[in-house]
């Protein structure tokens, strides 16, 4: 099964619940944290890859509802406006995954959406507006 994108919703209750770690013991999936965010007696938000047999998957899954993690696909994606773009790389060198990149030799900038997190660091980098988060 491919990495599944998630965006887990933490409630203030389980801030503090080792949550992550009985996904990975107790369900046998790998989780990688992308992104996160965590509030203290408020909520957390972690944006993270999920990669398992399909059974564990599932498992890990049922068990985040049962325990009031909301789960919801990543659903952010990057437009790249071609037309507006420059080729100036500032967007590459923020990006933390490499989903924008500068392909050599011909200096082009070219745009990786499979590696793409949402983390939107190329925005308001861009002096051209060339880039664009859709929800």
């Amino acid at each position: 099964m491919p990495n599944k994108r998630l965006v887990l919703l933490f409630p203030p209750h389980l801030i503090e619940e080792p949550v992550t770690y009985r996904l990975i013991k107790g369900y046998d999936v790998k989780v990688n944290i992308l992104r996160g965010k965590i509030v203290p007696r408020d909520y957390g938000r972690l944006v993270v890859e999920v990669d398992g047999t399909q059974e564990a998957v599932d498992g890990a899954l049922a068990y985040l509802e049962q325990v009031g993690v909301g789960v919801q696909p990543l659903a952010k994606d990057v437009r790249w406006h071609e037309e507006r773009c420059v080729e100036c790389t500032a967007c590459a060198a923020v990006c933390p995954t490499g989903a924008l990149a500068v392909s050599r030799p011909d200096m082009r900038i070219v745009c990786d959406h499979d590696k793409c997190i949402g983390c939107e660091l190329c925005v308001p980098v861009c002096p051209f507006q060339a880039i664009e988060i859709l929800l």
